[in-house]
């Protein structure tokens, strides 16, 4: 009897996608069983009215609410500590997440913390952390992150300046609430960054080792639905049907990264970004065409793939030619919505090379390069951060397969 090839598919059991969803949020709560949420925030989304909105909806059908409004970006164990006491000493018996990356992988690390009482270093990769956890709802205001769907949650080890990397059914949102009206208020900056972050998640999603058909049907979309919106967004925030084709394509490229897992564009970001607070999709965008050519020529059919989907050529074009077009797309789109390098960001020169191998052993260890079609050892990895700084490609490869 021929094997036959068990993909595990993991989603929150509810989804609830489209314009003014969020209204749903208190049915959604009660059909949980969760009659005392806790919403965890960031002062902007207080500033800018969701909160309000949210917490207005929630008093409107009788549920008694606590508000956690201290989300920092790129959260920390210090921030996630914060809100396990608030959450503790309000008996709260749910969580709601409203923000970008930052606001739901905060109430991830929360909600594990609280359920399983382990600090959150002990929970990081390579363990996996598969258990039941209080209750969370991700209501994403931007269209990237895909934390809303995924099942992993990134916060920074103050201490150790390190990012860790939750990963588990654990992370994964009961429900999540994608309502593609929260971000019309988008700034440029936020727009591209997170819409970047969803572009890469889509890309490693296809090219991953642990890819599956189900898995590619939905980075495919993800990436044609980011093609055809990304710079649209960036250069009208007011237009809604692309806002909305961008929040959709990044769910499916949420959705599709979470039963792949990332690969090396996000395992060598991460350090870039603890160490130099550079915002996680600014810091994806940065390596993308590098991490691209060095990953070319092992997976050029999938990379032609994703050349097509993302409308870079034309979808009768063959493989060959689109993958040799993928890397001077990526160049020519982060001038476009002007992604800095290392180097145009600010960050200082002597610090980033003296980093270089404390950096490269975090990446590796996070565990995500393995998934990538190329494996770089401990020297490559310290190569194209090198590379990285100046936003150079490795004049040793060539840019197509």
């Amino acid at each position: 009897m021929m094997q036959q090839s068990i993909n595990r598919v993991l989603a929150p059991r509810e989804l609830l996608i489209g314009g003014g969803a969020r209204h749903r949020l208190a049915g959604l709560l009660k059909s949980l069983g969760v009659s005392r949420p806790l919403l965890v925030t960031d002062q902007t989304m207080v500033t800018v009215g969701h909160a309000a909105a949210i917490t207005e909806g929630l008093v409107a059908e009788g549920l008694s609410f606590g508000l956690f409004a201290d989300v920092v970006e790129d959260p920390t164990d210090v921030s996630v500590a914060a809100l396990v006491v608030q959450a503790r000493e309000g008996g709260h018996d749910g969580l709601v997440a409203l923000g970008g990356g930052s606001a739901i992988d905060t109430a991830k690390a929360a909600g594990i913390v609280l359920s399983t009482g382990e600090p959150l270093n002990a929970l990081k990769v390579p363990r996996i952390v598969d258990q039941d956890v209080l209750p969370l709802v991700a209501i994403p205001t931007t269209a990237g992150t895909g934390s809303e769907v995924t099942r992993a949650a990134v916060v920074t080890d103050v201490a150790a300046n390190e990012k860790m990397l939750i990963l588990g059914t654990a992370a994964l949102p009961a429900a999540a609430i994608v309502d593609y009206e929260l971000t019309l208020t988008c700034p440029f900056r936020v727009t591209v960054d997170t819409g970047i972050d969803a572009l890469t998640h889509a890309l490693e999603a296809l090219v991953n080792r642990n890819a599956n058909a189900h898995s590619d049907a939905l980075a495919v979309s993800g990436l044609q639905l980011i093609g055809a919106h990304l710079e649209t967004v960036a250069q009208e925030p007011a237009n809604r049907a692309a806002r909305e084709g961008m929040m959709l394509g990044a769910t499916h490229a949420g959705l599709a990264v979470s039963n792949t897992s990332t690969a090396l564009i996000h395992g060598l970001s991460r350090p870039i970004g603890a160490f130099f607070h550079v915002p996680h999709g600014m810091s994806n965008a940065m390596v993308l065409p590098l991490v691209t050519q060095f990953s070319l020529a092992r997976a050029p059919g999938k990379y032609a793939m994703a050349a097509r989907a993302l409308g870079i050529v034309p979808p009768s074009t063959g493989d060959t030619e689109a993958a040799a077009a993928l890397v001077p797309a990526f160049q020519a789109m982060n001038r476009r919505l002007k992604v800095p390098t290392p180097e145009g960001f600010g960050i200082d020169r002597a610090r980033y090379m003296e980093l270089i191998p404390e950096m490269a052993r975090q990446g590796l260890a996070s565990g995500t390069p393995n998934n990538n079609p190329r494996l770089p050892t401990p020297d490559e990895m310290a190569r194209l951060y090198e590379l990285a700084f100046t936003g150079g490609l490795d004049p040793a490869l060539p840019a197509t397969a």
